[in-house]
């Protein structure tokens, strides 16, 4: 979920269908948050190395669970839940079509209900960002990849955040389980990526 992200995409004229009807139905209702682009592509390129299962926390109307749909091999499982019912709604009906996407109404712990995946992506808006609740031994197969968004790309280390140390992105950068780096995607957009070490 990013600041003006529906906006982002209003010179973009090739998109895959579903980002497109996607971003479509966010614009309608108003929705302003969605996954800008340079994450989306991010997104479909690592759900094609997800075999099995994929889940995203913070659906909004859709726009980043159509860039993991539309780089997702055929049948691969993917789990998509959103705390806000109506817009759960509405990107359910998007993927009416698609009988291997779930899209689920409800805190983004309902992830847990499906697990584990090859792929998770968590919505940087607040859920499941940095307060350990997230596990990624629980929610990650061995070798399985974590996805964090909406980090302002660090310029110092440690990283800091209003003035102090900034936990969230310390928490995912030095997790025990996981290898994890960040990436950054445009100058003001940065991503946390981990790989869920194997089980020793």
């Amino acid at each position: 979920m990013s600041i003006q992200g529906t906006d982002a995409y209003q010179d973009f004229t090739t998109l895959p269908v579903l980002v497109r009807r996607a971003v479509a139905a966010a614009r309608r209702h108003g929705f302003a948050f969605s996954c800008r682009p340079e994450q989306g592509r991010l997104l479909q390129v690592l759900a094609a190395g997800a075999p099995n299962g994929i889940a995203e926390t913070g659906t909004g109307c859709g726009v980043g669970l159509a860039w993991l749909v539309s780089g997702a091999a055929p049948g691969t499982r993917i789990i998509s839940v959103e705390r806000d019912r109506a817009r759960a709604r509405i990107a359910a009906d998007l993927f009416r079509d698609c009988p291997h996407v779930q899209v689920l109404h409800g805190d983004w712990r309902r992830v847990e209900e499906h697990g584990p995946y090859d792929l998770l992506v968590l919505d940087g808006g607040g859920q499941a960002k940095g307060d350990g609740a997230a596990d990624p031994a629980r929610l990650l197969a061995a070798g399985g990849t974590v996805v964090i968004d909406d980090f302002t790309p660090a310029t110092t280390w440690p990283p800091h955040f209003d003035g102090a140390p900034d936990r969230p992105r310390l928490h995912w950068l030095e997790h025990p389980e996981l290898r994890a780096t960040e990436l950054r995607l445009a100058p003001d957009l940065g991503v946390i990526v981990g790989t869920r070490l194997p089980t020793r």
